[in-house]
């Protein structure tokens, strides 16, 4: 008797531990299929859905082709690449400069590629018409698009080892939740068009390096933080700890600009304060993996304030 109803209470302990994880993995569905201010396509949610090949794929080649990469028309008119993949950079119009600054969300580029061109996502798109956007409004504006067919979707802050440079460059990529094989389907739709030893919409664990993964990395001794390109001059060390920050809030469906930084580092971080070295490393091992610590990382979320606010020119 006293071994039946031992084996009644292992069964009851599996039925809710089995209840709490189907819990959390629709509580997790939900979250990344909700739209944030950056995805979110307001009007343009029906087009969308309507215009844009129902393969995955095809949409993002499709996308990529109404976009221009600011390091790609700089490098087509100083001559230094003649590739023609993404168009004649010479019929650019000459007073055409990054446009990151204007269209931060998905409505804004929607909006302005339908200004320009009110046929929308087309295969001919002329080169003065395309959006001259980096990598970050590329993923954003995927996700927008899965997002948009209820497929949960998200986008990482991370480093690109496969794009060559003389550093490990900064990257922003989509991942989409794949119902049918129960698994995050990681994708890179910038640079889809370019040769690559991998399928760029299904990239192999490891191609791609997650932020909190070249943190950790760094940490461990395995590379200097000046492997890692920067932003706006910033330090090293504090730019890969903004890339692990950033990380986390695009996992929270905050998909801020790379001009925005966390007040965590804009307010006294200090490369020699190891104290704070170490809240970074926490928050690093939570994101290897998100879905696990989710609840975790969502505490954070709601009650870390140099995490979670941010220093800019306009905040």
């Amino acid at each position: 008797m006293l071994l039946l109803k031992a084996d009644q209470s292992c069964d009851t302990t599996t039925r809710s531990h089995e209840k709490k994880g189907y819990l959390m993995q629709q509580s997790l569905i939900t979250h990344y299929r909700s739209f944030s201010s950056f995805t979110y396509p307001g009007l343009y949610q029906e087009r969308l859905r309507r215009d844009l090949p129902a393969d995955i794929r095809q949409a993002g080649h499709l996308l990529r082709l109404q976009m221009i990469h600011k390091g790609t028309l700089y490098a087509g008119r100083a001559r230094t690449d003649t590739r023609t993949r993404y168009g004649d950079m010479s019929k650019v119009p000459w007073y055409r400069q990054s446009e990151d600054d204007y269209f931060p969300t998905a409505t804004a580029m929607l909006a302005e590629l339908y200004r320009r061109d009110a046929r929308g996502f087309v295969l001919d798109r002329a080169e003065e018409h395309k959006l001259i956007l980096t990598c970050r409004f590329v993923a954003i504006m995927m996700a927008s698009i899965l997002k948009s067919r209820g497929i949960p979707a998200r986008v990482r802050a991370g480093y690109a080892p496969y794009i060559p440079s003389d550093q490990i460059e900064t990257h922003w990529i989509t991942q989409y939740w794949d119902d049918s094989h129960a698994r995050w389907v990681t994708i890179d739709v910038d640079t889809s068009l370019e040769d690559r030893p991998f399928d760029p919409f299904d990239m192999p664990p490891g191609v791609f390096d997650f932020a909190a993964t070249a943190w950790l990395t760094m940490r461990a001794g395995h590379k200097e933080a000046t492997a890692y390109s920067t932003h706006e001059g910033q330090h090293p060390l504090h730019a890969l700890a903004t890339q692990v920050i950033t990380d986390f809030h695009y996992l929270m469906n905050n998909e801020i600009t790379y001009t925005h930084i966390p007040a965590f580092i804009a307010s006294g971080f200090e490369d020699t304060n190891e104290p704070q070295l170490q809240e970074v490393d926490a928050l690093a091992h939570l994101l290897l993996r998100p879905e696990e610590n989710f609840t975790r990382l969502q505490d954070i979320w709601e009650t870390n304030r140099g995490f979670r606010l941010l220093r800019g020119s306009l905040i």
